[in-house]
């Protein structure tokens, strides 16, 4: 390769990192005169690169807006990490329903590289296997992960159609305010008017919506601010511990949080400490004016308080177990009798 064409190849792969890059900085990062740099952008030209010139005080060269340029200029490392994420994000499930757009990526990917390197990324593809499985099911529509993502990025509300767990649909209008990828699943957290329960602002209760349940979408005018300390990934967490399932379950464990939370995870229950939570007005009814929760007063600090929803209760004695810390049941009363059972068979088991 010559001298010439590795310096157009490396103007070109300058100007892919994006902005406007000015002559005089161009012509420094490939120690030639301007003269040159303005040569080279002739070239690109000519092979039907569009370089746009901007002129202008703060004026130089930029490729076109929307311009795609195959990955001819991808390093070994770069295009292993285009590989990689293909692969990632397949085997967690976070591709859309255009499953095969990964496969093909992939395709395309290797038909322009090199063939050393096409060669040893298709090895790589056909012999790597990953121990994490999609859900299936659970991947959503392309224009409606794309189109929330733009709305979300704009501050614009959107117009939904929703299927609840229960099957129910529902058209809403939603305040998108952040995206989260989780367990395999896209979610949505954002206000939801019509629900009410906000802070007053009309702006209504915050909710967390699965995006592959979620069957049509426009973006609708107007705009909206997202709470400073709004945080996506904690809604959407707190939202999937107080999903509404058939049981409800409240046990205080002599522990601190970050120890039950090594155990259970944020979105399958919340941990509060009970002497934060003592007195405030926060703190649940049961915990104010005195000890009607059963824990005295002087043995509030070091306790915690785990709240769950769950649809069976089977799992969660052996969990329990497994905090090896003191623990009292507070509801439901047969998860007593499921953590007494847990108890003899361990019993009969240490006996033989």
């Amino acid at each position: 390769m010559t001298t010439t064409t590795t310096r157009v190849l490396a103007l070109l792969e300058i100007l892919q990192g994006g902005g406007i890059h000015p002559v005089p900085d161009l012509a420094a990062r490939l120690a030639v005169d301007e003269r040159t740099v303005r040569r080279y952008v002739g070239h690109l030209l000519d092979l039907d690169v569009p370089v746009d010139a901007v002129r202008g005080r703060y004026g130089g060269y930029r490729l076109a807006p929307g311009y795609r340029m195959p990955p001819l200029m991808l390093t070994d490392e770069e295009a292993l990490a285009v590989v990689l994420g293909l692969l990632a994000a397949q085997s967690a499930g976070l591709v859309t329903t255009s499953a095969a757009a990964s496969e093909s990526a992939a395709a395309k990917l290797r038909r322009v590289l090199p063939k050393p390197l096409a060669r040893r990324l298709a090895a790589l593809l056909e012999t790597a296997d990953v121990t994490a499985r999609p859900r299936p099911g659970a991947a959503p529509e392309t224009a409606v992960l794309l189109g929330l993502a733009e709305a979300t990025h704009q501050q614009r509300p959107v117009a939904l159609t929703y299927t609840d767990r229960k099957g129910r649909r529902t058209d809403r209008t939603v305040l998108p305010y952040g995206l989260v990828a989780h367990a395999g699943r896209w979610y949505l957290a954002g206000a939801d008017p019509a629900a009410g329960g906000g802070d007053g602002d009309g702006e209504g209760a915050v909710r967390t919506f699965r995006l592959d349940r979620i069957s049509a979408l426009s973006v609708r005018s107007g705009s909206f601010v997202v709470p400073a300390t709004f945080d996506p990934v904690t809604r959407v967490l707190t939202g999937l511990a107080r999903t509404p399932w058939a049981h409800e379950v409240s046990v205080r464990v002599r522990a601190d949080v970050p120890h039950v939370r090594r155990h259970l995870p944020a979105d399958l229950a919340t941990v509060s400490p009970i002497a934060a939570a003592a007195g405030t007005d926060d703190a649940d009814p049961a915990e104010r004016d005195g000890e009607p929760d059963g824990t005295p007063e002087a043995d509030r600090d070091g306790w915690v308080r785990v709240r769950m929803r769950a649809e069976r209760l089977d799992w969660i004695p052996p969990v329990l177990a497994a905090l090896d810390r003191p623990f009292v049941i507070e509801h439901p009363a047969e998860l007593r009798d499921l953590v007494r059972a847990l108890a003899r068979r361990l019993d009969a088991c240490a006996d033989q």
